[in-house]
């Protein structure tokens, strides 16, 4: 709020200039602080004007205190040991801008599901075969890192688009267990468990969007399950083999983490991601690194409805 409120922050203008560049109907922010009363993102969505009136957030996983030691370390209260990654209660959040009504009553939250109760999870096990979280931390562990939110959005023609969004854990910053890396896994297989109907009835006019944290052909992680999941027979990729961010040299490099993946009842128009060429006006808006907007950049995808 602070940042926002002084227009003093570079990075954050640049995120700003880039989405009022690509201007896309809705928009789905990853790494957005929550607070009670949306005041942070009220005071973003009116940089743009009159383009976003209809907002939603709530408060994610990322930050939420457990108690409980979940890293392993001998130690409590770290961020680490949030449900998510999070120095604070809201840290890291995701956040929904619209320009049409959003239909918040028929919003379904997978967020609070336990990681151990989803169909055919994979959990951390020492080199002994045993299981590398306790029973007092396996009660409590929610697998989404920061959400699994399923939102109806209200589209002028009088149809609705379900938004799946989500951002996962990476998959480092563990040990040999890989705890962060089968979680980033389940994580994306938690929609495929909703899509084939496991938890409730199938979706339709639906678009998968966010922070996978998984490249299906290379980096940390399970990447074979990325690339499974860009098989799905009921998803449109459209945007194959493109990266979506760049570390720094001494980083992974290019990679493919973020993604806007629509269903098979949406006919795809275009699509692409805002990585402009250097040397030209758009270039200009992500500094002379590229990195003004941060490592990632802003995924698109425009869809229309699919002749029956």
């Amino acid at each position: 709020m602070r940042d926002l409120l002084k227009g003093e922050d570079a990075q954050i203008a640049a995120i700003a200039s880039v989405i009022a560049r690509v201007d896309p109907d809705i928009v789905v922010l990853t790494d957005f602080d929550y607070d009670l009363e949306g005041q942070a993102l009220n005071v973003f969505a009116q940089g743009f004007d009159d383009r976003y009136p209809h907002r939603f957030a709530q408060l994610p996983n990322t930050g939420m205190a457990t108690g409980q030691d979940l890293d392993q370390n001998g130690r409590t209260g770290e961020a680490r040991d949030a449900q998510g990654y999070g120095r604070f209660a809201g840290d890291g959040g995701i956040a929904i801008l619209s320009a049409w009504p959003i239909d918040v009553a028929a919003f379904v939250d997978h967020s609070t599901l336990l990681w151990r109760d989803l169909g055919g999870a994979t959990l951390p096990q020492r080199a002994d075969g045993k299981p590398f979280l306790p029973e007092a931390v396996l009660a409590i562990q929610r697998l989404s890192h920061s959400g699994h939110w399923i939102l109806p959005i209200d589209l002028p023609d009088g149809d609705q688009v379900n938004i799946l969004a989500f951002a996962a854990t990476p998959p480092v910053f563990d040990g040999p267990e890989d705890r962060n890396g089968l979680r980033n896994r389940d994580e994306l297989r938690l929609w495929e468990v909703v899509l084939d109907g496991g938890l409730g009835p199938p979706i339709e006019r639906f678009v998968v969007a966010g922070n996978a944290n998984l490249d299906p052909l290379g980096g940390d992680g399970l990447s074979d399950a990325m690339a499974t999941f860009l098989a799905r027979p009921d998803l449109q990729d459209p945007l194959p083999g493109l990266p979506t961010a760049n570390w720094a040299d001494d980083g992974p490099g290019d990679l493919r983490v973020s993604y806007v993946l629509p269903s098979t009842d949406w006919r795809v128009v275009d699509a692409g991601v805002f990585w402009p060429a250097p040397d030209t006006v758009d270039a200009a808006l992500l500094g002379e690194d590229g990195l003004a907007a941060g490592v990632h950049h802003l995924v698109w995808v425009d869809i229309t409805r699919q002749s029956r």
